[in-house]
């Protein structure tokens, strides 16, 4: 993979910031766009834009084709068996709390147990905090270790008839360690419970197949793989997905309606009021069709190495803690640090003096900042089009930081 020919492809990136060429880092956050997205996304509102599904008309049919293609390659792209199982949202956050909403108020009941991890973003520890509220049941932690992985032996303590859920993040957003889902989702199955996988920092990065994770629920989102905003997916297996209510009402997600009751549709449109987020997925498809060109092997191994890069350019400099695993090939693209006393904040706004766009806060994950004893972190993620030089630029600002603050 030649990430310099890559770049090539992000109009966004051939910018000066502050006077410096642009180091981008914040890919944890969202992605960059390339030109094959920006142009299908400008094509599909030149040519074919019109509503999906309701329309008899040759606009309508074209954009129908385009937006259900997107669903098949969604469906593809992470080993789904059909495409019935892949449901559009406008994030991984509003899949989170359709599941928590339509799945969790009708499944739980007093004395239930939710199993949430100390490493969860907050959708996925405020939606079951709602559930909990309404049903009665309760939320118990996954407890992270020094070393930045899941306490996999309390873990299996925890587990117990009064599970009901498990909902774990593939990749941490913060620390950017791998969970072993599959091996979780084996204990969590053993005691009856159904398990939700957010998939929001892995589906970019890396080969996913549900089937192996053998997880019952799995989120990702567009923004952060290439593809626009506004545009998600929840993957749920059919015949929970069939056995659960809707989460919106409205227009398309029904066979029938009267005045006192409806009938729902089929699956997935089950799920999908209204007007969806059509040229959002006609991007995702884009996105997809542009990342499975470079390929996956590829795009992991590059990551892998330019967060080895990283570690170990940061290693060197004093004052600094690196949170999480520390070995590249067990962790996802990215590394969260601070350095002495300064605040991120102030880190984050010299890097961007610098043209260095990187993260600096709590990262929607607050819990996990408690755990590391620290407000807020440093954090700096990588994507495909990232480099070396991204990475010496890195840490020439932290350098500058350190000189500014003695």
């Amino acid at each position: 993979m030649d990430a310099e020919a890559i770049r090539k492809d992000f109009p966004i990136l051939h910018q000066q910031v502050n006077g410096h060429p642009l180091v981008y880092l914040d890919n944890g956050a969202t992605s960059q766009r390339p030109l094959a997205v920006i142009d299908e996304v400008k094509r599909f509102y030149e040519e074919d834009n019109s509503n999906v599904h309701r329309s008899v008309h040759t606009l309508g049919q074209r954009a129908t084709v385009l937006f259900e293609g997107a669903r098949t390659k969604i469906a593809r792209l992470i080993g789904a068996p059909s495409e019935r199982g892949v449901v559009f949202t406008k994030s991984a956050t509003e899949a989170l709390n359709l599941v928590a909403y339509a799945w969790g108020r009708h499944h739980l009941a007093p004395g239930d147990e939710v199993l949430v991890s100390e490493m969860e973003h907050h959708s996925n520890i405020v939606s079951w905090q709602l559930a909990c509220k309404d049903t009665g049941a309760v939320i118990r932690p996954i407890p992270v270790t020094e070393a930045g992985t899941l306490d996999l032996d309390e873990y299996r303590r925890l587990l117990s008839n009064k599970t009901k859920v498990v909902a774990v993040t593939q990749v941490s957003n913060v620390l950017g360690t791998i969970n072993p889902i599959a091996e979780m989702a084996a204990g969590a199955h053993d005691v009856g419970a159904v398990v939700v996988c957010d998939g929001a920092q892995a589906v970019p990065h890396m080969q996913v197949d549900v089937n192996e994770l053998d997880c019952d629920f799995y989120v990702g989102t567009g923004h952060k793989m290439c593809a626009p905003t506004g545009i998600g997916f929840l993957w749920g297996r059919e015949r929970i997905l069939e056995d659960m209510e809707p989460f919106h009402g409205g227009g398309d997600m029904i066979l029938d309606v009267w005045i006192d009751h409806s009938t729902y549709n089929d699956i997935p449109y089950k799920f999908e009021a209204g007007t969806p987020p059509i040229a959002q997925a006609v991007g995702l498809g884009a996105a997809i069709d542009y990342l499975n060109a470079i390929g996956w092997d590829a795009i992991r191994r590059h990551e892998v190495e330019i967060t080895r890069y990283a570690l170990e350019r940061l290693a060197a400099i004093p004052d600094i803690t690196v949170y999480g695993p520390k070995d590249a090939a067990n962790k996802a693209g990215l590394v969260s640090f601070n350095i002495g006393d300064i605040h991120p904040h102030d880190v984050g706004t010299i890097m961007d003096g610098k043209g260095v766009a990187i993260r600096a806060g709590h990262h929607c994950a607050k819990p996990l900042m408690r755990k590391l004893g620290v407000s807020a972190t440093n954090r700096a993620s990588f994507y495909i089009y990232n480099t070396p030089s991204d990475v010496d630029a890195l840490v020439d600002a932290l350098e500058s930081c350190r000189e500014m603050f003695g």
